[in-house]
């Protein structure tokens, strides 16, 4: 969703100097009341009322090695997840490494259904 227009916020602030509570800002430009608290609120404590920048998402940690981690797990797919991190000489986690998901592959089940366990 993109950020509300600087035509937009000034004239919010406008009439919530002239004397507009809150309430009534949000129905009349189709704005949330929370928004109109918190502009009013950065306003204040602050002096500004631009958008801030967006954030964006870093990139995982395992994405350059997706290839090798692919190629690793080809050739012995029995692999733990500890000896996969040794192997691709990484500092991603054990979680991390669980992306192995996203590459269509399984984790082993027993013969019950469960999960095994790493030792």
């Amino acid at each position: 969703m993109a950020a509300y227009s600087m035509d937009l916020r000034h004239r919010v602030l406008r009439d919530a100097d002239g004397g507009l509570p809150s309430d009534e800002l949000a129905e009349k430009y189709s704005v949330s009341r929370a928004w109109v608290d918190r502009l009013k609120q950065r306003r204040r404590e602050t002096g500004e009322i631009a958008p801030r920048k967006q954030t964006r998402w870093r990139t995982p940690i395992l994405h350059a090695q997706l290839g090798a981690l692919e190629a690793l797990i080809h050739e012995q797919p029995d692999r733990t997840l500890a000896e996969l991190q040794a192997a691709l000489h990484t500092p991603a986690s054990l979680p991390t490494l669980r992306t192995i998901k996203k590459l269509g592959f399984r984790f082993k089940k027993n013969r019950t259904r469960i999960g095994t366990r790493s030792r």
